[in-house]
């Protein structure tokens, strides 16, 4: 009976119980819609500084609708790349709380899961010219709005990477800025310009490859392309197929998690303009006076603070440099000049620790490539510390050669300089 009652005042009073807006969210699937294949769907989810939590969908043909949208201000596309599984990007929540509290933007989710949700990689390839049309009509919209293509900044991560240089080239190179993580290499590699991400599809294109030997695309795609660790093994990464599921997609998703670290503002990853990873480890690219008074790039957000610079010169830069394993994924850099006097040629690894005045020891990461040391010959090299200490009271070196065989060498040191790269005033 009281059941009864319940349901009787309910059904009268129905009307008056508030509703409860449920925000638009991000497709959620799974393996199993990526068995039996995804037809395109795309939905563009709005967050403001207004509605940072609760995303507003625009509507594809009267995108003038939305109660958030301030075309005055700067607009941020992010596009997700292959979604094998289904699942929405584990980085997505991140990203979107990191953009808006770094700058006050219009910030763009665009969510085309259905489509990108397939065991067949060639069918999410097709689609993506289809999401940079659909996206092309949203910005139209809002051109007409108000908003200006220089305001305009699509962060791609993978597949992403190139709908957002598909979009770029429909508007002849004139949107703000692309930033392309890690652009998708499989079918993409022998595509022309106007077939992949293109450093003139934008006013600005920086990029970031982390798995250049895998998923990634090896070749350069920008105003400036960043290649950390030289671009394919990440540190923290499984080597070997022990690693599961990680050893496909850690060094790919590493380019996402470099860019989350440059909004963080813990400490910025300076990156060295080299012509090779090689030159970049013997200590032959650390010499940033060609940037002053900016010194060298940093990677991620800001890198554009290096804009007129880099868009100035004829040919796209390549830039080096190496980070440790986990966020905030800093390293501090030293170079080490060593001058040695032993009769014979020596070939080896140097290890170096540093201790500052309060006891404080930190040891080098050891380079993975062995340097030659002759006879009154100045060597350079570069090594680097996932720790910076400041008043250093004592350097000591470790020579090996790592053989299990064979005699166990000396190398006699005449000379040695450590100079700090992230500080040079020291």
């Amino acid at each position: 009976l009281v059941k009864l009652w319940l349901l009787i005042f309910q059904c009268m009073f129905w009307h008056l119980i508030p509703k409860v807006k449920k925000c638009p969210e991000f497709t959620d699937l799974n393996i199993g819609n990526a068995l039996s294949g995804t037809e395109l769907q795309v939905q563009l989810l709005l967050y403001t500084r207004g509605n940072p939590y609760c995303s507003e969908r625009l509507i594809e043909h009267n995108v003038t609708a939305s109660e958030y949208l301030n075309t005055s201000k700067k607009i941020v596309f992010v596009i997700h790349g292959f979604r094998p599984t289904g699942s929405p990007p584990v980085w997505l929540g991140d990203i979107k709380e990191l953009l808006l509290s770094s700058e006050d933007i219009n910030l763009i989710i665009v969510d085309w899961n259905r489509g990108a949700t397939t065991v067949n990689y060639v069918t999410a390839v097709e689609n993506c010219r289809k999401v940079a049309e659909i996206l092309k009509n949203y910005v139209d919209q809002m051109l007409v709005d108000g908003t200006s293509l220089d305001s305009v900044y699509m962060i791609g991560v993978s597949l992403g990477a190139h709908i957002a240089g598909f979009v770029g080239h429909k508007y002849n190179g004139r949107l703000g800025r692309i930033t392309g993580l890690d652009p998708a290499g499989p079918l993409f590699t022998r595509e022309p310009p106007e077939g992949r991400l293109d450093r003139t599809d934008a006013q600005f294109v920086d990029v970031i490859h982390s798995d250049t030997d895998a998923l990634g695309f090896k070749k350069p795609l920008g105003t400036i392309d960043f290649y950390p660790n030289g671009g394919m093994d990440q540190p923290g990464c499984p080597q070997t197929l022990f690693g599961g599921i990680n050893y496909f997609k850690c060094d790919h998703q590493r380019s996402v998690f470099l860019f989350l670290s440059s909004l963080k503002r813990r400490c910025d990853i300076i990156a060295y303009p080299c012509d090779s990873y090689l030159d970049y480890k013997r200590g032959k690219c650390v010499d940033c006076e060609a940037f002053q008074p900016m010194s060298c790039p940093v990677l991620g957000y800001y890198a554009d603070r290096w804009k007129k610079l880099l868009i100035s010169k004829s040919s796209p830069m390549k830039a080096y440099f190496d980070t440790s394993d986990q966020d905030p994924f800093c390293m501090y850099n030293y170079l080490l000049d060593i001058t040695t006097w032993n009769k014979g040629i020596r070939r080896g690894f140097i290890k170096v620790k540093i201790t500052d005045y309060a006891g404080n020891i930190v040891e080098s990461v050891m380079n993975s490539e062995a340097s030659t040391f002759q006879q009154y010959k100045r060597v350079k090299m570069l090594t680097g510390f996932y720790r910076d200490l400041d008043n250093i009271s004592k350097i000591s070196l470790t020579f090996t050669t790592k053989t299990l065989v064979g005699p166990k060498h000396k190398l006699r040191i005449l000379q040695m300089r450590l100079k700090s790269l992230n500080n040079p005033e020291r």
